[in-house]
């Protein structure tokens, strides 16, 4: 029954961050339909907006930051169960993306807005890339295990998981990061940039930088040698730049 439970609770929360994964998609594409988006929700002055929208993407990185280091997780896991320990990263991550799609304060004024309708779809084009990019990295490495449903079907079965071995597949021998490629693209490439735009492409440009700092720390511990030549010869979010030397 435990394991049942567990297996359950993992596919809850992996609905939980699909749905809001989905409204991220919706909400930087600043798609009218949607309750609230980049450039609709809470009204403030700029100052205060700006300030307001700082914080939540400071949220959402701490979180998805911090959560993740190893020394976190081997104290999370006393209070968590382990095999749920991704899962309720998600569904963490969910509730602060959820948080920042709530109190998002947009921002007037516009930076750049293209009127061509070539260029207007081109920019469009480059969005939906970036989320393409995005969804398939994720499978190229293990999108299950990525996501905590790998860990909770492991054991309910109760069978042994497979280690996590270095590879390289298709976008990876490009960049090393190619999930945060993806999502780099996504939030730069709009054919209307807001300041509330701007504001949450820079947030994330950072938030990326930083985060990927701590990752490539882990990575080189648990991976040796053989990542730390990886990061010599490969680009970190554009090919052929931020080769580590």
């Amino acid at each position: 029954m435990a394991r049942t439970l567990t297996l359950l609770t993992s596919v809850l929360c992996y609905f939980a961050f699909f749905v809001s994964f989905v409204y991220l998609i919706g909400f930087v594409g600043g798609i009218d339909l949607l309750p609230t988006t980049v450039n609709k929700g809470m009204a403030a002055a700029p100052g205060v907006a700006a300030i307001v929208d700082l914080a939540l993407i400071a949220l959402f990185g701490l979180q998805h930051s911090v959560m993740a280091r190893p020394a976190f997780k081997a104290g999370w896991t006393k209070i968590v169960p382990a095999p749920l320990e991704r899962s309720v990263y998600c569904l963490t991550t969910a509730i602060c993306l959820a948080i920042m799609f709530a109190f998002w304060h947009p921002i007037s004024g516009t930076v750049w807005q293209f009127e061509s309708p070539a260029l207007r779809n081109t920019m469009w084009a480059l969005f939906g890339a970036g989320w393409v990019i995005l969804f398939i990295a994720t499978h190229l490495i293990n999108h299950f295990e990525l996501f905590g449903l790998q860990q909770a079907w492991t054991h309910f079965t109760g069978k042994p998981a497979n280690p996590i071995s270095f590879k390289t597949p298709l976008f990876y021998k490009w960049v090393r990061h190619p999930i945060y490629s993806g999502i780099l693209l996504a939030v730069w490439a709009t054919p209307d940039m807001t300041y509330s735009h701007l504001l949450l492409a820079i947030g994330f440009t950072i938030y990326i930088l930083i985060g990927i700092s701590y990752e490539e720390r882990d990575l080189v511990v648990h991976f040796g040698e053989r990542y730390v030549e990886y990061r010599k010869q490969v680009g970190k979010v554009i090919p052929g730049i931020g080769k580590f030397n």
